[in-house]
């Protein structure tokens, strides 16, 4: 066996980035940004008035003051005109400053009568005068790679760019296998459960950027799981679940390495997931994962998450950990990285008691997994431990 870093070693040299597609800004949301984007203007792009009021020139403003109004600017309707002495333009937020003006006197802060204003005693300080470029400028660039979210792309869009390149999503086919195996919502025999894991897996997928395929069930013959592999040959990464490990009917290795398989690696010592393998099958990276729910879905926090990553774009890193104390002790750990399920509230962790690698429902109620390394002595609460958010 080999430990868990070495096997998130040996499937990250598996996988690449993939290509870079151009798409409608619109589309960009959540992709990963694959070179870096330049502003084509400033931001503002005039200078422009922060309140509804009175444009003037900042010499006019005395209290008492009389002023004439001349015109009025709203956003996207300017005044051409100029500003001048003692004249004022009504102006609303957004709108750009009239030539001549260099303050905005604020609505509240004057009297007004047919066309003539009065400049009330007592005045804030500011001039309300958003500047021409005051937020970003012409080059401003947003550097790459990053996971576009909201804020960046209300940045990108002020930036007047519509057309984004972004890496292309993975594809990844999922092969669940078993005879004993149905799908959710079909009648299961006594002795058949349902195949639950894929769909735990593709929301996973899918949460981190990439595009999960469900293949029809594998049974266990070769025949059946030469057609699944068949089916996955357009797929960037293939994910078998169950099958991998020494049973009779444990046949996705011998099949795999029939049809080529280069094999990094078989089992790891982790807990949940012992039973693990990586390669690459005619091309296309492999994760063979167990069959056991939670171990199925902690092996895809381990290491789906950063292999979709890396094939978009993103840094190779393991999946990000936290610190944080336990709420009550814990035994100590064995001879096996273990990734307990756990429940964070309050800024604590509380490792639930039944660990068994087939509990979906103890699986459900975690919103963390603490992670216990090889050998780790018998913690008391308060201790900190290293934590996975789901």
């Amino acid at each position: 066996m080999i430990t868990v870093s070495q096997a998130l070693s040996h499937v990250f040299d598996l996988v690449r980035p993939l290509d870079i597609e151009h798409v409608p800004l619109a589309q960009a949301a959540g992709r990963t940004l694959a070179a870096p984007l330049t502003a084509t203007r400033n931001q503002p792009p005039f200078a422009s008035s922060a309140m509804d009021g009175y444009a003037v020139r900042n010499v006019d403003v005395a209290a008492g003051a009389v002023l004439h109004v001349i015109a009025e600017a709203a956003a996207g309707h300017a005044f051409d005109g100029v500003v001048g002495a003692g004249q004022a333009v009504r102006i609303f937020t957004g709108a750009p400053v009239p030539a001549g003006a260099d303050r905005i006197v604020i609505q509240e802060d004057v009297t007004r009568s047919a066309e003539t204003i009065t400049i009330v005693q007592s005045l804030d300080a500011a001039t309300h005068v958003r500047p021409a470029g005051g937020d970003f400028t012409v080059g401003h660039t947003l550097t790459a790679p990053c996971v576009l979210g909201a804020n960046d792309m209300t940045l990108i869009a002020a930036m007047n760019i519509g057309i984004v390149p972004v890496t292309r999503r993975p594809v990844v086919a999922l092969i669940a296998t078993g005879d004993e195996l149905v799908m959710p919502g079909e009648a299961p025999r006594d002795d058949q459960i349902i195949a639950s894991n894929c769909f735990g897996l593709k929301a996973m997928i899918e949460a981190n950027g990439g595009i999960a395929r469900i293949l029809p069930i594998a049974r266990d013959t070769g025949a059946s799981l030469r057609m699944a592999f068949d089916l996955a040959a357009s797929a960037d990464l293939i994910v078998t679940i169950g099958g991998a490990s020494v049973g009779d009917y444990d046949i996705v290795s011998t099949v795999a390495t029939d049809l080529g398989m280069e094999r990094a690696f078989y089992t790891v010592a982790l807990r949940p997931g012992k039973p693990l393998m990586a390669g690459r099958i005619n091309g296309i990276p492999m994760i063979g994962l167990p069959g056991n729910p939670v171990s199925s879905m902690v092996c895809g926090h381990i290491f789906i998450r950063p292999v979709l990553d890396v094939m978009r774009g993103l840094p190779a890193r393991a999946t990000p950990r936290v610190a944080l104390p336990l709420a009550r002790p814990l035994s100590a750990n064995g001879p096996r990285e273990h990734y307990m399920r756990a429940h964070e509230a309050d800024g604590a962790v509380t490792v639930f008691d039944r660990q068994d690698s087939s509990l979906m429902a103890v699986l459900a109620g975690a919103n963390v997994l603490v992670v216990r390394p090889v050998g780790d002595a018998a913690r008391v609460a308060g201790d900190l431990v290293d934590v996975i958010r789901l």
